[in-house]
């Protein structure tokens, strides 16, 4: 019951501000303010939605099954050059000009290079949002260990710790914080680039259910599957944003 009442005390507000952009967007639709075939009504949303209820979660697995592969890869791909770039200056000082001008380079001017070369489909949608989230982790870690208090590696050169258990239990947990606040915008960017990516050889999929709609112009089913990929997200935020906590509850609030 404490759970319950501290969950309504922290959210109440933005329960409100979300029932009131409903009941705006209700009113304005149906007051005619705005294009019903591109803003259709909350009802023929909601009759969308449950006309494919029994889709919605096959698109569910079928984008997780995308998007947590290459999450995980990207991750450990950030984290390796994150880690060597940032415990390593004369690394860091010949690899940051390349990385980042590599990193500037949008996801979706790589995709014909990615279809060509990839040997699958799934391989090529793989790559894409790996390429667009690793950056953002890497960076974060690369800023979050050159930022580490000296006072720290002092004490771990005190206990004479060195290479892997300095790592493990100094270098990583200081800059940890600075990794997830990185890794957070790595996950909000990997759902954009879904959409994109699921357009190749993809027969469900979150992203797919949304751009193959907005194609054929059926914004019914659009906002449905963006309105469920939103709270997807929301879902997948909340659940982060709680691991999180638990890894930095030595952290100030």
């Amino acid at each position: 019951m404490g759970h319950v009442t501290a969950f309504i005390r922290k959210y109440w507000i933005t329960a409100v501000l979300i029932a009131g952009m409903c009941g705006g967007y209700w009113g304005v639709t149906h007051a005619g303010f705005l294009d019903p075939v591109l803003f259709p009504t909350p009802e023929r949303i909601w009759k969308a939605f449950t006309d494919y209820a029994d889709i919605m979660p096959l698109n569910f697995a079928s984008s997780m099954s995308l998007l947590v592969p290459s999450l995980v890869l990207g991750t450990v791909i950030a984290l390796a050059f994150g880690v060597l770039m940032g415990m390593n200056r004369r690394v860091r000082d010949t690899l940051y000009p390349i990385v980042y001008a590599i990193s500037v380079v949008p996801a979706i001017l790589l995709s014909p290079f990615a279809l060509h070369l990839a040997p699958s489909f799934m391989a090529a949608s793989m790559f894409l949002i790996v390429y667009n989230t690793v950056w953002a982790t890497l960076f974060a870690t690369v800023t979050g260990i050159m930022t580490i208090d000296k006072r720290y590696l002092d004490n771990a050169a005190t206990l004479c710790l060195t290479g892997p258990k300095k790592l493990a239990k100094v270098i990583l947990p200081a800059a940890m914080p600075s990794i997830l606040s990185g890794f957070v915008t790595s996950l909000r960017s990997s759902f954009l680039v879904l959409v994109f990516a699921e357009m190749y050889s993809a027969q469900y999929g979150m992203g797919y259910f949304v751009k193959k709609n907005a194609d054929f112009g059926l914004y019914d089913n659009t906002w449905a599957g963006f309105l469920f990929m939103i709270l997807v997200l929301v879902v997948v935020m909340q659940i982060f944003e709680k691991i999180k906590n638990r890894m930095l509850d030595w952290t100030m609030d």
